[in-house]
């Protein structure tokens, strides 16, 4: 039977291995020197990590080494997204035309800093980047919650005692300690110490990981539990409905002016990193399942996200009946033919470096690409036009254009083209759809989807 894929494409290194020694075990100091290598690395790995998702995404990078208070109260304010505030507070050491200004203004009218005196210019003390960093995530109310006997025991862990703290000012570097707000790799950088790049940068993640707006992901393909969260993710999936963006995107297919399109739900978004992310869809599980078990024997591992994803193209009548099912939908138009809307996915991955994002296509085109019927070797439900793209230009992907519609909650349509015949769809977008968000970018797809965009059979 015929798959949908090919009914709409007509309608328009190695896996890791154990070496056993007959080594003696080693000495508690070994061990001990063992773990900490491996607790040195994964710091080092998530300062990295959090760097480059601050530049990507908010354009903030500090220099190494000292961070001022204006610098911090500034790019907290950005991933914060404070816009100008209503009142005009009168600092008293910080005028009007400074740089920092604007921030510091915000941030006070939301309570987060509590001070007319701000110190723009004087290097950023830890304990004053966790008081603001407390309030900026949230946490104040858990904070003044504390007794005095858990405020003790966290303010132990940080080298800190009640002397000289206000009452206040213990339970939120508490909180801090016991929230994860400070990461535990920065417990020794908190006594009487200036805020390093690195600390600061660690703040501004966790203020937005804990306000929901990090990254999103169900776990790594290496997890012992991927699987299940996998399914899990699949199975309470449901074909999405936006009635007032199928509207205008139901109409766009009548009129031949695309040849079908997604629906998504941007609450699922992965908010991931650009340059190191890739998007592969599929419709079927047990394919996801085998892709992630690929991934891990050869030796790729990475960030997954689980995307729920509609696909709704044209169902033609000379196809025959169409079967409905709980995952595949068709609504009979006027011309006799159908429009069908299939559940499908979208799974992002993260990878750790740009060598092992090149690593996936070869994967993909050697396990997972269809090029006979006969064909074995393949995982399960393997596509002849497999879709993967990504937002950054790679070697060996070709551009094409998507073409996406926003404005309906917190619902989205995209549709990929073509380059050249992008700009009349988005015109006839326009034309269908009023308060809508439109616009086209350019993306990276494989060659084989390409080809299938160009009406190739491969």
């Amino acid at each position: 039977m015929m798959n949908l894929r090919n009914k709409w494409l007509l309608s328009g290194s190695l896996a890791l291995s154990l070496l056993f020694t007959a080594a003696l075990p080693p000495s508690a100091a070994e061990a001990a020197a063992v773990t900490t290598s491996a607790v040195v690395q994964s710091s080092s790995t998530l300062i990295t990590e959090y760097e480059q998702f601050l530049q990507e995404k908010y354009g903030i990078t500090f220099r190494q080494g000292t961070v001022t208070r204006g610098q911090f109260l500034q790019e907290v304010a950005k991933v914060l997204h404070l816009g100008p505030a209503e009142s005009k507070p009168v600092f008293s050491d910080l005028g009007a035309d400074s740089p920092y200004y604007s921030s510091a203004a915000a941030l006070y009218e939301q309570g987060i800093i509590t001070s007319l005196k701000i110190e723009a210019d004087k290097p950023l003390q830890a304990t004053s980047a966790l008081y603001i960093a407390v309030k900026a995530a949230g946490l104040t109310e858990l904070a003044h919650s504390y007794p005095l006997s858990k405020t003790t025991d966290a303010l132990k862990q940080i080298g800190y005692s009640h002397a000289g703290l206000s009452l206040s000012a213990s339970q939120e570097l508490a909180a801090a300690v016991h929230s994860g707000l400070l990461p535990s790799s920065f417990y020794k950088e908190v006594k009487g110490k200036a805020a390093s790049s690195d600390l600061a940068e660690a703040l501004l993640v966790q203020i937005l990981s804990i306000k929901g707006e990090y990254k999103h992901y169900i776990g790594y393909t290496s997890d012992a539990d991927i699987y299940g969260k996998l399914a899990d993710a699949y199975n309470t999936s449901d074909i999405i409905q936006s009635p007032e963006l199928q509207t205008v995107v139901d109409t766009a297919l009548k009129q031949n002016l695309v040849t079908g399109y997604n629906l998504k739900d941007n609450r699922f978004d992965a908010n991931f990193v650009d340059s190191l992310t890739l998007t592969y869809g599929h419709d079927n599980l047990k394919h996801a399942v085998q892709l992630i078990g690929l991934l891990r024997s050869e030796g790729i591992r990475v960030k997954v996200q689980f995307e729920p994803k509609t696909s709704a193209f044209i169902y033609l009548k000379e196809w025959g009946e169409p079967v409905q099912t709980e995952n595949y939908k068709v609504v009979q138009i006027e011309n006799g033919n159908y429009i069908a809307y299939a559940k499908e996915y979208d799974l992002k991955f993260e990878f750790a470096n740009a060598a092992d994002k090149a690593r996936f296509q070869p994967v993909i085109l050697q396990y997972a690409k269809k090029n006979s019927e006969d064909q074995t070797g393949l995982i399960a439900s393997s596509w002849w036009q497999p879709l993967y793209y990504s937002s950054t230009k790679l070697d060996d992907y070709i551009q094409i254009t998507n073409n996406k519609i926003t404005g309906a909650g917190h619902y989205y349509a995209q549709s990929f083209s073509l380059n050249e015949p992008s700009a009349a769809i988005v015109e006839g977008f326009k034309k269908l759809g009023t308060g809508l968000d439109i616009q086209s970018y350019p993306i990276w797809v494989d060659k084989p989807f390409f080809n299938y965009l160009n009406g190739e059979s491969l």
